[in-house]
């Protein structure tokens, strides 16, 4: 069992960015490949990014490519996603995962946060 805690979201402007934080605790962290994934209004959760349980294998949706970055620090058992350059399509509730795959597929993510909203304004 994993419990995740999402912190970062707020408002920003068209262009700004945030980097939220997904900070995980109970099994040892470096058990899982980690995940992000959104959802807007009105729409289904879609992937963002994930990172491999070691940090070495990184994967991103075409629409954030090029302007988020994923990273973990396991000293601080902590997940990130640097969003650059954002554009009012970023406006969802963003939620972190912890699973033993590593992919696109939401299937493959066993525990999730409860999601930090990010609202971009044009």
């Amino acid at each position: 069992q994993v419990q995740l805690v999402e912190s970062g979201g707020g408002l920003v402007q068209d262009g700004g960015s945030l980097r939220l934080s997904c900070a995980t605790s109970g099994r040892p962290f470096t058990t899982y490949n980690m995940g992000w994934f959104r959802q807007a209004p009105g729409k289904e959760r879609e992937f963002v990014a994930a990172i491999s349980w070691n940090g070495g294998s990184t994967l991103f949706a075409n629409s954030v490519k090029g302007r988020f970055t994923i990273s973990r620090d396991s000293a601080k058992n902590t997940v990130y996603l640097q969003m650059n350059n954002l554009e009012p399509e970023d406006t969802a509730v963003y939620y972190c995962a912890a699973g033993t795959g590593f992919t696109y597929s939401r299937d493959a993510y066993a525990y999730w946060g409860q999601g930090t909203r990010v609202t971009v304004s044009s």
